[in-house]
């Protein structure tokens, strides 16, 4: 009996990776810049908690929504593509054989093998085989929009959580030097997670988030500050 191979590549974790860490970045920037920008304007403690809530279920729902269309449309055009396949293999079979040898002989198979392999493989899953070779589509790769909207949303919310919490709990001043510490901690700890997962440099992946939301958060607060009264820090 054959034995299934199992083996773990780091590009296995680009898909869910990449919407993770997108995810929480946002959730953490967007809604820590806003609550220093509010803060900068000096708003009250009730009106900043009320924003960082706010910024969290709009953020969220936001993502999720915008995961949740941007995904659709990659299932439609997967769906039609597979209809299509069906229709041609049950129309034409031996030219979409032929299209199957025809790929294997083009990735170094020589033709008689590839006339083999396409002849089993046909036999064994025909629909598969060309979802597969001819259009890269796999079960493993299948977009799954209801999934990547939940994902999305709640990574966002995971990374909008601490500066929810810092607006909760901090009592006193310096609620703005908290909000920009923490969040560029957090952020460093992100990128540098990420970019282990990803076999990058943990040092580079660190830099760049915490580099744009250093940006974000110093924007913000310079526009809180010339649209309000003063600083509450």
């Amino acid at each position: 009996m054959a034995r299934k191979h199992h083996e773990t590549h780091r590009s296995q974790h680009v898909g869910w990776l990449r919407a993770a860490v997108l995810g929480a970045n946002d959730g953490l920037i967007s809604t820590a810049s806003l609550v220093v920008g509010m803060a900068a304007a000096n708003a009250d403690g009730k009106t900043l908690l009320l924003s960082a809530v706010a910024a969290l279920t709009g953020g969220a729902l936001s993502m999720a929504a915008g995961e949740y269309v941007s995904v659709s449309s990659q299932a439609d055009t997967e769906n039609a593509d597979i209809a299509r396949e069906k229709r041609e293999l049950a129309a034409a079979p031996e030219m979409e054989h032929e299209e199957l040898r025809q790929i294997y002989v083009s990735r170094g198979l020589s033709p008689e093998l590839a006339g083999q392999v396409a002849e089993a493989l046909t036999a064994h899953d025909a629909l598969g085989a060309h979802l597969r070779d001819e259009l890269g589509i796999t079960s493993d790769s299948r977009a799954r929009p209801l999934q990547a909207a939940l994902a999305s949303a709640a990574a966002f919310a995971v990374g909008a959580l601490a500066p929810v919490l810092a607006v909760l709990l901090w009592q006193g001043s310096g609620l703005v030097t908290l909000i920009m510490v923490s969040t560029l901690a957090l952020l460093g700890v992100l990128g540098a997670v990420a970019a282990q997962l990803g076999g990058a440099s943990m040092l580079k992946g660190s830099a760049r988030v915490l580099f744009w939301g250093l940006v974000a958060m110093g924007v913000t607060a310079l526009i809180g500050k010339l649209l309000g009264t003063g600083v509450v820090a």
